[in-house]
């Protein structure tokens, strides 16, 4: 979209700041009505948000960048603190600390081997959109930029989505247990 590096980062910024907003406030709500379900509906919203930004093009409007955005910045608010008191709630108190450390570990984990998914991803979609091996961003080549990024959206929301599955069946099945 031609926009400067400055720019960019303002509409970026949407995201953490609807972050700061919305985790303190989920966080509150999984005491009152419990992590699964948080967790079902953000995992939901980061998968709808990141379907949505696969539909992203040229032609899109600054306005829907930014909703769209906002969605999976939501979905991640929700998800992130009842998810952290899911995991911390499986150990005794004398084992916080190793799993709070085992959970930093398996969450940086994730995120580089996301990035370094993403990133393969794009380049091999963007390779095959042009015809020859891609290593970087290709000027005057948009389709293949947004043809690669869509491949990568729509990869993250069905990971993302295979979760919210996952977290459904568990609660399904602690709902059927307490029955």
């Amino acid at each position: 979209m031609n926009y400067t590096p400055q720019h960019t980062g303002l509409i970026l910024m949407v995201y953490p700041l609807i972050l700061t907003v919305v985790a303190p406030i989920s966080g509150d709500l999984s005491d009152k009505i419990g992590s699964e379900v948080l967790t079902f509906i953000g995992l939901v919203l980061i998968s709808l948000g990141l379907l949505l930004m696969s539909i992203l093009n040229v032609d899109s409007t600054l306005l829907s960048m930014i909703i769209f955005i906002a969605i999976m910045s939501v979905g991640m608010g929700l998800f992130q603190s009842p998810n952290n008191s899911l995991i911390m709630s499986t150990v005794s108190r004398d084992k916080f600390g190793i799993a709070g450390s085992v959970n930093a570990l398996v969450r940086n984990l994730g995120m580089v081997c996301g990035i370094a998914l993403a990133t393969t991803l794009l380049y091999s979609m963007m390779s095959s959109k042009i015809g020859y091996r891609v290593t970087d961003y290709v000027a005057g080549r948009n389709d293949a930029f947004i043809y690669g990024m869509k491949t990568v959206y729509i990869t993250a929301a069905i990971v993302s989505l295979v979760g919210a599955i996952l977290t459904f069946l568990r609660l399904n099945r602690k709902k059927s247990k307490e029955s």
